[in-house]
C-alpha cells in the first residue's frame, strides 16, 4: 500500500522511513486508545501515552524501530 502514491514515490518514502531519515510522522486515528495499544504491543518505544493537549488535540508519541518520532492524534 502506497497511500495513493506511485510505485517510485512509495519506494522513496519507504526508504526514508526505514533509514530513520524522517524526523516525525503524524497519523490520525478514530480510536486513539485502541491504536496506541496495538502499536505498543508491537514493541514500539512509548514516548507519551494518549494525552489531551492544552491546544485541544488528544494524541500520543512513539519511536519506531528506525528511531523516527511517530505521533498519532484522535480524529
Amino acid at each position: 500500500m502506497r497511500g495513493g502514491r506511485s510505485q517510485a514515490e512509495g519506494d522513496a518514502l519507504l526508504s526514508l522511513v526505514t533509514q530513520g531519515s524522517l524526523q516525525a510522522a503524524i497519523f490520525r486515528s478514530d480510536d486513539l486508545d485502541t491504536t496506541f495499544e496495538k502499536v505498543r504491543a508491537s514493541g514500539a518505544e512509548v514516548l507519551q501515552e494518549p494525552t489531551s493537549q492544552p491546544w485541544g488535540a488528544r494524541d500520543c508519541a512513539l519511536r519506531d524501530p528506525s528511531g523516527s518520532l511517530v505521533r498519532i492524534a484522535q480524529a
